[in-house]
């Protein structure tokens, strides 16, 4: 398979730097948990979380601090081993376009670029293969920025085709209301027929 387009931008020391430059920014004091408290205000108590493209999984560990059980994925290596650090998360080495963990989700989150750091032409994959771990009442949210080649539009049409709709769209973290020239695409999505 081709490289994604964070291991043709990224080496590995790169994700090192990227893992310690959130620990110095954590140590700081800096608030990192935007996206925690979105998704969090999305879920009922306890619910079941994929932090899908966890990345050092600070988002995921934040959620199981507020009291949901998580699970993350990732397929950088560097970024797995930073994200056990988190005791309580299940941790797996995986690529999200074929994904199977045999079970769903009350949510997935695929935050920090996830969506446009993948191989080109995989994104739909992808896609299919979150809805698939989905609930059927289950939540998507997705955060990226939207000066990449894969467009937000572009991810409206693999929502539709993996049975998915935008419920939301926002320009932030923070709930800023979305606007065409925004630098962010946050979007909530669930099965098209919840939405009907």
């Amino acid at each position: 398979m081709a490289p994604t387009r964070w291991q043709s931008e990224n080496t590995e020391d790169q994700s090192r730097h990227y893992v310690r430059r959130f620990d110095r920014l954590a140590a700081q004091g800096v608030d990192l948990h935007g996206e925690a408290r979105m998704v969090d205000a999305l879920l009922t108590p306890g619910s079941t979380v994929l932090d899908a493209g966890c990345g050092t999984a600070r988002l995921g560990a934040e959620l199981d601090r507020r009291g949901h059980t998580v699970t993350a994925v990732d397929l950088d290596p560097v970024f797995v081993d930073a994200a056990r650090q988190h005791v309580n998360l299940t941790v797996h080495l995986a690529d999200l376009t074929t994904l199977d963990l045999g079970r769903t989700f009350d949510a997935v989150v695929a935050a920090g670029n996830v969506m446009v750091f993948m191989t080109p032409g995989t994104e739909p994959s992808a896609v299919k293969r979150i809805a698939a771990h989905l609930t059927p009442t289950g939540v998507f949210v997705a955060g990226f920025a939207t000066d990449r080649p894969y467009t937000v539009e572009q991810f409206d049409d693999d929502l539709a085709a993996a049975g998915l709709r935008v419920e939301h769209r926002f320009a932030t973290w923070d709930l800023r209301p979305w606007r065409d020239d925004a630098d962010w695409a946050v979007t909530v999505a669930r099965r098209a027929q919840l939405l009907a």
